[in-house]
């Protein structure tokens, strides 16, 4: 016979005792991944013996032979087969007894007699072993590395455990280079015994690195499997730079495993192990054996680097989201230094928890309002994560919305709560304190809606502002409770020089404790907060006061917190007040007042001249709706002597026969209005107020209309007054006053 043919192949060795008897695994498996066929072999390796065949159609993973961690390869696995090219690689499975096992898998595509793959054909064997004591080393070599990168999605934190557990236990060098776009960065070296390779020789952490055609770095990633060198003396690799070469004589390199870092269909880079003279060992040369080994450790380490890489795209993603809603830069704000802190919480180290700890609902803001006045603010949405910043974001754009109508910090804050109520599906409960601080006056008036006081501090003391009102949560009467009181502000006036800290919770609870397990109390957390804040208040800085507070008590936080500090002035701002008759006549008084007092503060001529106009033309508005035209008045006066008490009816125990009522009194005439008596002249106050480049323009009058701007027509003889304030003023408007209101203006002091 001189030529074979496929009968004569089945007769002579049919293909039925081949794989039955063969020292190999196959398993064939369809395009979802599911089992069709496995030989006798491959149910020794799985543990399944006569069980095997109850297996068909169930996932490959149900096998035994691919572990969880695994998952994300054996997915990889797949899609490079069903694209029609091999793969070769190593699965850590279970055994029986429950440890661990190593299965060379080279994996093929199945295709059909017209091309089409209908599936994959996979042959696996057990990884070799040298002895028993090193193979249970390094199989809990791997399950210390899977516990250790379970644990962290922090990318540095996963790079240097990794490097930890393999040297020197199972290298002298250690590296890890990643891809930043389209260039290899170094991201880790671990030497043993601390060694450091001369300057200029390796590339250092965090430079670019380039593995030149042939290397074995540049073999692993473009082949996409472990490259082993077991003796570097036997073989030509080329080096990044001859200078390179020469560290690596110097520190006498005798073996390298290299592996691509290759997690969901993406090469993120390349790690490295290497063996040197650095150490003394038994065998200081690599096997196939360690090969095995590494591949599945490189596995495990490159679904931890893409899942850190993962939570570090997303972190940033949030961390910007929630910046983004808090402000950027403070206002410039006269009479006040405004220093500002957010700091997210510290990611828990658990499976995907990370980012839900990051950011919050903590924030806060800074409103300049009217006449130089500012609106200070902060706040604590209740949750955590994207929905909390969220909701922090509306709450913050609706209370900056409620702001402008310059109401009292009380209403703000009533208002704010109606609107969480309403407008949220599931009402959300958060604190929040508003403020108002007046700089000319000191005055600070504020409300609080279930937030912490907080501290005032001066250059010889820090103590928390006493709150008389404390208020509710925002948004806990959209939760069924009824009856609780509402906000009320309160009025203090604050020193010369003095420094506000307002903070969220996040800084004072929970604090893990620097000094062993647990955490710090509120007490002890509030005396070093308060400790830290009096030494930097005396400074005077704004600044300073907030980086002490954030860095006040030790350790890491578990909220995100949120620090406002301001200090305000120790010389008194510049400002004139003066009360006018609402007469016509006044209106040239007020405005050669306003002349003298800006020549005097030094005001451009030009600037003076636009000023004094606009104050000629908000007084006449003052005058014109101050003055009360005199009208008929109904006065009532009511005689309540002259009106008989009703009678007091008698009751008795006894019983007795019954009588008619008394008759009623006759009816009282309603008393007719008294003729209208002589009216009282109204008055008006113009408030001229000087800050560091603007000055401010105030006319109070009682009258509680608030004008409007609008459009005058050819022939109307007046509304053109406003007009000229909206075009010549930088900033105008109105706002109502226990007594009225005030309307004000802006103006520049220098034209530059």
């Amino acid at each position: 016979m001189t030529r074979w043919d496929d009968t004569a192949f089945d007769a002579y060795l049919p293909s039925e005792m081949v794989l039955g008897e063969a020292e190999v695994g196959v398993i064939v498996a369809d395009r979802l991944g599911n089992l069709l066929y496995l030989n006798r072999h491959a149910a020794r390796l799985t543990g399944l013996g006569s069980d095997a065949v109850k297996m068909a159609g169930q996932p490959l993973h149900t096998l035994g032979f691919i572990s969880p961690e695994d998952l994300p390869k054996a997915a990889d696995m797949a899609q490079q087969v069903l694209e029609g090219r091999p793969w070769e690689g190593t699965f850590a499975g279970l055994r029986n007894e429950g440890g661990l096992s190593f299965i060379k898998t080279f994996a093929v595509p199945l295709r059909h007699q017209g091309g089409d793959i209908d599936g994959m054909v996979l042959l696996v064997s057990e990884a070799g072993r040298r002895n028993a004591r090193l193979d249970q080393d390094r199989i809990g070599l791997l399950e210390r590395i899977g516990e250790r990168l379970a644990g962290s999605l922090e990318l540095d934190a996963t790079l240097r455990h990794v490097a930890e557990m393999l040297v020197p236990k199972f290298a002298d060098h250690c590296f890890i280079d990643l891809f930043a776009g389209e260039k290899l960065i170094r991201r880790i070296q671990t030497h043993a015994g601390n060694w450091e390779p001369p300057p200029g020789t390796w590339a250092s952490t965090g430079e670019q690195i380039h593995y030149p055609d042939g290397h074995f770095c540049q073999q692993a990633m473009s082949r996409l499997e472990t490259i082993v060198v077991a003796d570097l003396q036997s073989g030509y690799y080329p080096a990044p730079s001859q200078s390179s070469m020469v560290a690596a004589e110097y520190a006498g390199l005798t073996s390298v495993l290299a592996a691509p870092l290759y997690a969901r269909g993406e090469l993120l880079g390349v790690m490295s192990l290497a063996l040197s003279r650095l150490t003394n060992r038994d065998d200081a040369h690599y096997t196939m054996a360690d090969r095995d080994l590494f591949g599945a450790i490189a596995s495990r380490i490159a679904v931890a680097i893409d899942n850190a890489l993962l939570f570090e795209a997303e972190r940033r993603t949030a961390l910007a989201f929630q910046q983004s809603l808090l402000p950027q830069a403070a206002p410039q704000v006269d009479g006040i230094s405004v220093a500002f802190r957010y700091v997210p919480a510290k990611p828990l180290q658990t499976q995907g928890q990370g980012i839900q700890t990051q950011v919050g609902g903590d924030w806060y803001d800074i409103i300049p309002l009217s006449a130089g006045r500012v609106g200070l603010a902060i706040g604590d949405v209740e949750g955590r994560g994207a929905r909390a910043a969220a909701t922090m974001g509306q709450l913050r754009a609706a209370l900056r919305a409620f702001a402008q109508d310059e109401k009292a910090p009380a209403d703000i804050l009533r208002k704010l709560d109606e609107w969480i109520r309403s407008d949220f599906p599931e009402a959300p409960t958060a604190s929040c304190i508003y403020m108002v601080y007046d700089a000319w006056s000191r005055e600070l008036t504020f409300a609080v809606a279930g937030h912490a006081p907080p501290l005032l501090a001066t250059a010889d003391s820090v103590k928390p502002v006493k709150i008389r009102h404390k208020g509710v949560l925002l948004g806990v009467r959209g939760h069924g409770i009824r009856g609780l009181p509402t906000y009320t502000e309160e009025t203090i006036v604050v020193p010369p020089g003095a420094t506000m800290v307002l903070y969220t919770d996040g800084l004072v609870e929970r604090r893990g404790r620097a000094d062993g397990p647990g955490h710090y109390t509120e007490a002890e957390a509030g005396a070093m907060l308060r400790s830290a804040v009096l030494d930097a208040a005396k400074c005077g800085d704004a600044a300073s006061v907030a980086a002490a507070a954030e860095y006040a008590v030790p350790g890491d936080i578990d909220d995100d917190m949120a620090i406002l500090a301001f200090t305000t002035s120790s010389a008194d701002l510049p400002s004139v007040d003066r009360v006018f008759p609402a007469e016509p006549i006044m209106v040239s008084e007020a405005r050669r007042l306003a002349a003298e007092t800006f020549a005097y503060w030094g005001m451009d001529p030009g600037q003076s001249e636009l000023a004094c106009l606009l104050v000629s033309e908000v007084v006449t508005n003052a005058v014109l709706h101050a003055a009360i035209t005199p009208h008929p008045s109904r006065r009532y006066t009511f005689d309540l002597d002259s009106i008989p008490p009703p009678p007091v009816p008698v009751s008795s125990s006894a019983p007795g026969p019954l009588t008619a009522p008394a008759p009623l009194p006759p009816p009282v005439p309603f008393p007719a209005p008294e003729p209208p008596g002589p009216q009282r002249a109204t008055e008006f106050v113009l408030r001229l107020r000087k800050g560091a480049s603007t000055v401010w323009v105030e006319v109070f009058d009682p009258d509680l209309r608030l004008p409007r701007l609008r459009t005058a027509g050819a022939t109307d003889e007046g509304g053109r007054g406003l007009y000229l304030v909206e075009q010549l003023a930088t900033r105008w408007g109105s706002r109502p006053t226990p007594e009225g209101k005030a309307v004000w203006f802006e103006m520049p002091i220098s034209a530059d």
